[in-house]
């Protein structure tokens, strides 16, 4: 699914991203709702960050006011009943490249039915993507922020499984 931001692209860079669970549901400026074999996900582009949103558990990569910025490389916690382990990687790529590659996002995930990108006017690099699947008896999904003004694409992969 794709949808057209009516907000403007802020400014942001990768190292003002933080990594939370548990946050309550913040507001969307897209949403998508993906039906897995025993769960429902709900897809959140928040502007430069996304939010998933699993029954009443989230996970939310965003510009955070209360939290310093820098997204771990790897993390696994115990939320609840589930075991989320969580990876997150920056690349810093020249224009040419940069371009192509967010060019193929796009196209990858207007062709997934379980995925959602988020684009804004005035810069058509600038997306916030997301694409869901089932993994096992639990869930996996992918994210991608980019921000073109650095040339910098933020790469998320989440896997949560029951305990």
């Amino acid at each position: 699914m794709r949808a057209r931001i009516d907000t403007r692209f802020a400014d942001s860079r990768a190292a003002d991203l933080s990594l939370a669970y548990g946050l309550r549901p913040l507001p969307a400026l897209g949403t998508h709702r993906v039906v897995l074999p025993g769960l429902t996900l709900d897809l959140r582009v928040l502007g430069a960050s996304h939010q998933v949103v699993l029954g009443d558990w989230t996970e939310t990569v965003a510009c955070l006011p209360d939290r310093p910025g820098a997204l771990p490389a790897r993390d696994e916690t115990v939320v609840g009943d589930y075991v989320v382990r969580f990876s997150a990687r920056c690349d810093r790529l020249p224009a040419d490249t940069f371009a192509s590659r967010v060019a193929a996002i796009v196209a990858a995930c207007e062709s997934d039915e379980h995925a959602l990108v988020g684009e804004f006017p005035g810069s058509p690099l600038a997306v916030t993507a997301l694409s869901a699947r089932a993994h096992g008896t639990g869930a996996a999904w992918q994210t991608w922020h980019a921000y073109p003004q650095a040339g910098e694409l933020v790469w998320t992969s989440t896997v949560v499984s029951p305990r």
